[in-house]
C-alpha cells in the first residue's frame, strides 16, 4: 500500500462522521460492529504503513547525516593535502606538491559530490517528515474515533438490553392484566355477600317468628284480662 493511498484512508477515516452513518444505519449495532471491525482492520494497516514510512525516512536521514560527515571529511582531507602541498612548494618540490595539490582537488570534489546529495535529499526528507506527522495525526485520530466507536456501541448494547429488560416486564405486566385475577377475588366475594345476606335473611326470618309467638302470647293475656273485668263487673 503507497503511502499516498494509506494517507488518503487516513484522512477519510478520521474524518468520518459516525453519527451521520448511524443515522443512515438499518442495525445501528451491526454498523457500529463493522465500522469498529473496519476502524481496526485499517488502523493496523496503517500502522504497518507508518511505520515503514518511517522506517525509509530515518534511513534517508542516516544517509544525508552520513553525506555531510562525508562534505566534512572531504574538506578537512583537501586542507591537509593543500596545506602539504605548500609545504612541499616552499621546500621546493615542486613535483610532490603538485601531487599534493592534486590530492586536494580530489578531496575537493569528493565534498563537492556529498554535498549535492545532502542538498538534494533535504527536501525529500522534508516531504517524507511531513507525510510521517500526517500519518501519525491521523492515526491518533483513527485511534480516538475507534474508542468513540466503542463507547457507542457499548452504550448501545445497554440502551438495548434495558429496553428489552423493561418490554418483558410490561409484557410481564400485560399478561398479568389479561388474567385479571383480581376477576376471581370478585367472584369470591360476591359469593361471601350472598353467604352472609342469606344468614341475615334466616336472622330476620327467626327474629320475626319470635316477635309474633309473643305478640301472640301478649295477645292471650289481654283476652285474660278481659274475662276478669267482666266476671268483676257480673259480682258487683
Amino acid at each position: 500500500m503507497s503511502k499516498q493511498t494509506v494517507l488518503g484512508r487516513v484522512t477519510q477515516l478520521a474524518k468520518a462522521n459516525v453519527n451521520a452513518l448511524l443515522d443512515q444505519a438499518e442495525d445501528p449495532q451491526k454498523m457500529l460492529d463493522q465500522l469498529i471491525r473496519d476502524y481496526t482492520g485499517n488502523i493496523a494497516e496503517a500502522e504497518q504503513a507508518v511505520a515503514t514510512t518511517i522506517g525509509n525516512l530515518r534511513l534517508m536521514e542516516q544517509d544525508h547525516r552520513e553525506d555531510v560527515d562525508a562534505a566534512k571529511e572531504w574538506g578537512d582531507k583537501a586542507l591537509a593535502a593543500s596545506r602539504k602541498g605548500d609545504e612541499l612548494r616552499a621546500a621546493g618540490q615542486t613535483a610532490e606538491a603538485d601531487r599534493f595539490d592534486n590530492l586536494a582537488k580530489v578531496a575537493l570534489g569528493r565534498q563537492l559530490q556529498s554535498e549535492k546529495e545532502a542538498r538534494t535529499a533535504e527536501p525529500t526528507i522534508a516531504a517524507q517528515a511531513e507525510v510521517v506527522e500526517k500519518l501519525k495525526d491521523g492515526l491518533d485520530r483513527m485511534k480516538t474515533k475507534l474508542t468513540e466507536l466503542k463507547a457507542k456501541r457499548d452504550e448501545l448494547v445497554a440502551r438495548a438490553k434495558s429496553a428489552q429488560a423493561q418490554n418483558t416486564m410490561m409484557d410481564a405486566v400485560k399478561s398479568i392484566d389479561v388474567l385479571d385475577p383480581t376477576s376471581e377475588l370478585s367472584r369470591f366475594e360476591d359469593k361471601v355477600r350472598r353467604e352472609e345476606a342469606k344468614a341475615m335473611g334466616k336472622q330476620e326470618l327467626a327474629a320475626s317468628s319470635l316477635d309474633a309467638q309473643f305478640e301472640q302470647l301478649d295477645s292471650l293475656g289481654d283476652s285474660a284480662e278481659i274475662e276478669a273485668r267482666l266476671a268483676a263487673l257480673k259480682a258487683a
